[in-house]
């Protein structure tokens, strides 16, 4: 069980650092952070807030919601490293006037210079890092046969897929107050976004 907190410096917006606290046994208090090069520009928080209010299709949506007697709750916006960049991730609620119980509606994931926005998380990546290679040619007629191939990794999809169950097991763990779970569901999450990542720059 993590608690993640990114830094910005004083009167600026960029990041600069990211920590992260554990709560889980025998790490409890155990404090992990890693600092940002000073050469190069990381989205803060700020930033990415005011990429998605700036993006068109989010920002209209947003506007038609807020008219039709409902209010746009935005949750946290969460911030995972993923090997040498982060990604974003801020869930949308809505509540109704007559029920104020939030639901959530859509998802939104920023990576790079993309922010994209979907039902749930799993297409929300698949909008991000696409659905995979496209299929291989078939060889010519009376070209020898190809040598026997390795297992094929998972798809980007598969992958993305993984992640949005893993994200759902986290949560359910956490309702049921079993942090020793919680924790590694989030560090099996971590280690499948980590794969997702890895298999788009093959």
């Amino acid at each position: 069980f993590l608690l993640i907190l990114p830094f910005v410096p004083v009167n600026k917006q960029n990041a600069i650092g990211w920590l992260a606290g554990r709560s889980d046994e025998p790490h409890r208090g155990q404090l992990h952070a890693f600092l940002f090069p000073k050469e190069r520009l990381v989205y803060g928080p700020f930033q990415i807030e005011a990429r998605i209010n700036q993006d068109p299709e989010i920002s209209q949506r947003l506007t038609l919601w807020g008219q039709k007697g409902s209010e746009v709750l935005r949750g946290n916006l969460l911030v995972v490293p993923i090997d040498d960049s982060l990604l974003y991730v801020e869930p949308l609620y809505l509540v109704a006037t007559e029920n104020r119980l939030p639901e959530l509606k859509r998802v939104i994931a920023a990576f790079g210079s993309k922010v994209v926005m979907d039902l749930d998380l799993q297409s929300a990546l698949n909008q991000l890092f696409g659905e995979g290679p496209p299929p291989t040619a078939p060889p010519p007629a009376g070209a020898p046969a190809p040598a026997p191939s390795p297992p094929a990794a998972d798809t980007a999809s598969e992958l993305a897929e993984r992640a949005s169950r893993l994200l759902e097991q986290a949560q359910e763990r956490a309702r049921a107050g079993d942090w020793a779970g919680y924790g590694q569901a989030l560090k099996e999450l971590e280690d499948t976004l980590s794969q997702l990542v890895e298999s788009l720059r093959r």
